[in-house]
């Protein structure tokens, strides 16, 4: 008898001749966490679609062992039913239906007479979150009235109410603030103490390191190795990831700063839903030409608000005076930004930065369609060179150019994004968490474009969650708390500690 609850063996999955993963071997035992790291498009949300029989038995090469007998699973429902499930990193929510609607979807309770058994559903669904540690979600509410990190949780405790015995969690934590990490990673552990095994994919290496026993490595599709963390750090799984060792995880480059470029003066927001409060309360700066300017702050601290009223697409009511090059300007949405020189890569790529069934190239040149537009139609031609040479500038991995931007892995969506809003040639670049969900290795090509771009000339406002990147490619840091700017600094000898304490609005020396 194998000590292992499930080995694959050998899984090779090829897509019209083309092999995205090859010979990949993964074993795990009951109450083992595995951590499966690699960069985007490395292969490892294939090789999950395999085991979850998202692609069913039949279209790939290789065995999966599970429980001591070969599973040949022709659908979902069949590994969920063996005690297979897959949490994945865009949530499966449906918004208007009851939290325990959504824990029962697809295996509802019903009484003697064929009606859905409310009363049953929502104990049992009160009872797994009390297990989860939530008991104060109300169960009979909307799904949607919850923040992404409890909605995290009901998906943990749909799988629960499926007697999962494999979890597969896909990126759970990209979108979670620090206290939902937390109590989501503790859930995992006491998971495991009870002996169930799980699959951890994430970009995020000190989660890895904390919760897992052993990680594999793949890198373009193949099998590069697999240790107990124990015996390995983050460095090392940087290395077996990209290939090469990476000393400096922020490559500063030299740039000049010039002039003073752009002003933001008196910038108000109020809550879209709730018109009585301010989400972001008077806060005006400047930004000089070449410079990079981070913008810090805990989630809800009105970041996102804030630069989005800069490019005019905040949903609610707002105020702000936006000064480029001397120039006053009226920005009601965002194509008056874009005219003017502003432009911006915005937080949730999936909803506000690609067309997901439209293909990479068309996504990349929608923003600038008129230049390719001769006597009312458009050239083609001259469209797909300019498409090939932003897909190779920016290194984006695509089969081909006109395949649907959703097929693609997020570090490739992220770089087409930051693709289509450079064509417009800005002269300030706003960047709203650039880097979310995506690995070490598309970072550090992003910080790199950000050097890049800094040298020519660019202005760059840069919004981050992670206070190491901020302080890693920041020349200056805007520190925001409860709507309100509560620090700017210079970036030199800046610490995290510094910026955390003017962000929970502890006293601070700011900086011009």
């Amino acid at each position: 008898m194998s000590e292992y609850i499930l080995e694959m063996h050998d899984i090779t999955k090829e897509f019209s001749g083309v092999k995205a993963i090859e010979g990949i071997n993964l074993k795990v035992r009951a109450g083992e966490c595995v951590g499966l790291c690699g960069e985007n498009g490395a292969g490892k949300s294939t090789l999950m679609k395999v085991l979850s029989a998202v692609y069913p038995h039949g279209t790939w090469e290789g065995t999966i062992t599970w429980d001591g007998k070969e599973l040949k699973a022709g659908s979902i429902r069949e590994t969920e039913e063996a005690g297979i499930v897959i949490i994945h990193q865009e949530l499966m929510m449906v918004p208007h239906l009851s939290v325990a609607e959504n824990i029962f979807l697809g295996s509802e309770l019903t009484t003697a007479g064929g009606f859905m058994d409310y009363p049953r559903m929502n104990a049992r669904a009160a009872e797994l979150m009390a297990m989860l540690k939530m008991p104060d979600i109300n169960v009979a509410q909307k799904v949607s009235a919850y923040s992404g990190g409890k909605q995290q949780l009901v998906e943990i405790a749909k799988a629960l109410n499926k007697n999962a015995r494999l979890l597969i969690l896909d990126e759970p934590t990209s979108a979670l603030t620090a206290s939902e990490t937390r109590i989501l990673l503790d859930i995992v552990k006491e998971l495991k103490a009870k002996g169930m095994a799980c699959v951890y994919i994430s970009h995020k290496l000190d989660e890895v390191a904390e919760i897992a026993d052993t990680v594999t490595v793949i890198r373009d599709g193949t099998h590069i190795g697999t240790a107990p963390m124990a015996e390995l750090d983050t460095g090392k799984i940087i290395s077996m990831m990209v290939g090469r060792e990476m000393k400096n995880l922020f490559p500063r480059e030299a740039h000049d700063i010039g002039e003073v470029v752009f002003e933001a003066r008196n910038i108000t927001c109020w809550d879209a839903t709730n018109p009585e409060r301010k989400v972001v309360n008077n806060i005006s700066f400047e930004l000089r030409k070449g410079e990079i300017l981070g913008v810090a702050g805990l989630v809800g601290a009105g970041r996102t608000e804030m630069v989005s009223t800069l490019f005019g697409c905040y949903p609610g009511l707002y105020e702000a005076e936006v000064i480029l090059e001397g120039k006053k300007l009226k920005i009601r949405e965002p194509i008056d930004a874009v005219r003017n020189g502003i432009c911006m890569v915005p937080e949730d790529r999936k909803r506000q930065g690609i067309v997901p069934l439209m293909g990479v190239g068309h996504n990349i040149t929608m923003s600038v369609l008129p230049r390719f537009i001769t006597g009312g139609l458009i050239d083609a031609e001259a469209e797909m060179a300019q498409i090939q040479h932003e897909i190779l500038r920016m290194k984006v991995k695509t089969a081909q150019p006109l395949l649907p931007i959703a097929s693609l892995s997020g570090g490739n969506q992220q770089k087409a994004v930051v693709a289509k809003m450079l064509l417009p040639e800005p002269k300030v670049l706003i960047l709203d968490e650039p880097t979310r969900g995506i690995d070490v290795g598309a970072k550090y090509e992003i910080y790199k474009l950000i050097f890049e771009l800094a040298k020519q000339g660019v202005a760059i406002l840069m919004v981050s969650s992670e206070l190491p990147e901020v302080l890693g490619i920041s020349d200056r840091v805007l520190v925001v708390g409860e709507g309100q700017l509560r620090g700017n600094f210079i970036n030199d000898g800046l610490t995290q500690e510094t910026v955390l304490a003017a962000a929970i609005g502890k006293p601070v020396t700011a900086a011009a």
